[in-house]
């Protein structure tokens, strides 16, 4: 029962933080993608701030389970419909990642902003609603600095893969292309290799640290 009501306490405070983090990372592939001149996010409704027409149940528990890689609904993009197809990859690419990182700082705000409001933790008000706000707004920072993060490594299909294809030779773009269908797999061996612990992780505890001190 302890476990069960950990578990539930976790789950709570982290569901409005994946639930806005994926969220703002999906609008503003669509965003972006919409202002390139591609209609196709706008046409299949993807420019909402609804979080479930963007979740993806599968890959949100795997997030709520590993904390590590989870995925939303990939917005859909045609590049035909931009000037510069490479280009506007890129920046649909690049858009995500920003998306989270402007969150975490915004969030990490609140997050001071409570803190230093004159509210003793031990009383009702700041042990039953300023104490789980503190929670959920640092569990957003985390969170969001996390998705944005990982997502900017250069791997199919995260979106840093189509920022380094945008980067590189033409030749070289097909080369990552062609090496799409191995990327979950190069994902999975990142993941559980302990990979992370030197990739991803001392900029995400550098950013954590500048942002919430």
């Amino acid at each position: 029962m302890p476990q069960l009501q950990e578990a539930a306490r976790q789950f709570a405070i982290l569901a409005l933080p994946i639930l806005l983090a994926v969220t703002f990372h999906e609008v503003a592939h669509g965003y972006v993608a919409d202002r390139l001149g591609d209609p196709t996010p706008r046409q299949a409704g993807r420019l909402t701030l609804n979080p479930l027409v963007h979740l993806d149940v599968v890959g949100t528990l795997v997030f709520v389970l590993t904390r590590m890689i989870g995925w939303a609904k990939p917005v859909p993009v045609n590049p035909a419909y931009f000037r510069n197809p490479r280009r506007g990859m890129l920046l649909v690419g690049l858009a995500g990642p920003t998306a989270n990182l402007v969150l975490a700082v915004m969030l990490a705000a609140v997050f001071h902003i409570l803190g230093a409001l004159p509210i003793a933790p031990e009383s009702w008000l700041g042990s039953r609603v300023l104490g789980p706000m503190l929670l959920m707004t640092e569990a957003g920072v985390l969170v969001n600095l996390g998705l944005g993060l990982f997502n900017l490594v250069p791997i199919p299909p995260l979106d840093g893969s189509r920022v380094l294809a945008g980067l590189l030779p033409a030749s070289g773009a097909r080369v990552l292309a062609a090496g799409e269908r191995y990327g979950f797999l190069l994902l999975l061996l990142l993941v559980f290799s302990g990979a992370l612990r030197w990739t991803v992780y001392p900029p995400l505890r550098a950013a954590a640290r500048l942002l919430l001190g």
